[in-house]
């Protein structure tokens, strides 16, 4: 699980390959609420967490704004 959160951003910020610590406690949280169904697959999870953009909590849909 660890791994998948390393990898979590990989496709969706340009700027930190890896995503951030703090990217990744803002968004853990909505990929268990919301996507939880695409893990372990760290692309399918961004694409997921794209797609419920509406429904993602402000720390996530900041990390989506950068």
């Amino acid at each position: 699980m660890v791994g998948l959160l390393l990898a979590l951003f990989a496709a969706g910020s340009a700027n930190a390959q890896q995503g951030t610590p703090e990217q990744r406690r803002a968004c853990t949280p909505d990929v268990y609420r919301l996507c939880a169904g695409e893990i372990p697959n760290a692309r399918a999870i961004t694409t997921c967490l794209r797609r419920q953009k509406a429904s993602l909590s402000p720390a996530c849909a900041a990390v989506f704004e950068q």
